[in-house]
């Protein structure tokens, strides 16, 4: 078993930055890909950002490419979502979520586990 708890969200004006992050325990040692999943009212839970144990090959969606970042601090069983030039459209509740696949996927069954998520508003 691994449990995942996400932490760092919050109210943020538009344009500004926040910073998620996953702490892992449990079978730590056996999760390979690391990713942020989010989930806004009335739609469907959708891939944002992945990364992998080594952290030397990520994948991100376009909602997220040149404005987030995902890092990972396996020493601290973390993982870091930084998001910046935040928008409206952003607002939604995060998931952290691992699998032991070797691949970064945007298919949210392909995962093993998940947090309970985090909420990230950011007015209109």
């Amino acid at each position: 078993q691994v449990q995942l708890v996400e932490s760092g969200g919050g109210l943020v004006q538009a344009g500004g930055s926040l910073r998620l992050s996953c702490a892992a325990s449990g079978r730590t040692d056996s999760v390979y890909v690391m990713a942020w999943f989010r989930q806004a009212p009335g739609k469907e839970r959708e891939f944002v950002i992945g990364v992998t144990r080594s952290g030397d090959s990520t994948y991100y969606a376009d909602s997220a490419k040149g404005r987030f970042t995902i890092s990972r601090d396996n020493a601290k069983n973390t993982v870091y979502l930084q998001m910046n030039s935040l928008k409206p459209e952003d607002t939604a509740v995060y998931y952290c979520a691992a699998r032991f696949g070797r691949i970064i996927s945007e298919i949210t069954t392909r995962y093993d586990y998940w947090g309970q998520g985090t909420q990230v508003t950011v007015p209109s």
